[in-house]
């Protein structure tokens, strides 16, 4: 039994080394309270403009992704006319 006895006093004395995680939120201010305001300020949004930025982003994803595959052609192309002059 020697061997459990040294585990448990090994397991014991790390938790008397462990740092409390608990006191960090003790005085912190947390949870939800209805009476007070939030402290953001965002503006209202119509559907109209949640579908307009939709179709903008929309747009901007396939620029980027064309983008990305035009930089990944021309690095493959790159590389097999490197290996085909070898």
């Amino acid at each position: 039994m020697p061997l459990s006895e040294s585990m448990l006093s090994v397991i014991k004395s790390n938790k008397s080394i462990m740092l409390d995680k608990s006191k960090r939120f003790r005085k912190t201010l947390g949870g939800y309270d209805a009476k007070e305001k939030s402290k953001f300020n965002f503006p209202e949004a119509t559907p109209q403009m949640i579908k307009e930025l939709r179709l903008r982003l929309i747009k901007e994803n396939k620029q980027r992704r064309l983008k990305q595959f035009l930089l990944l052609g021309v690095i493959l192309i790159g590389l097999v006319i490197m290996l085909i002059l070898m």
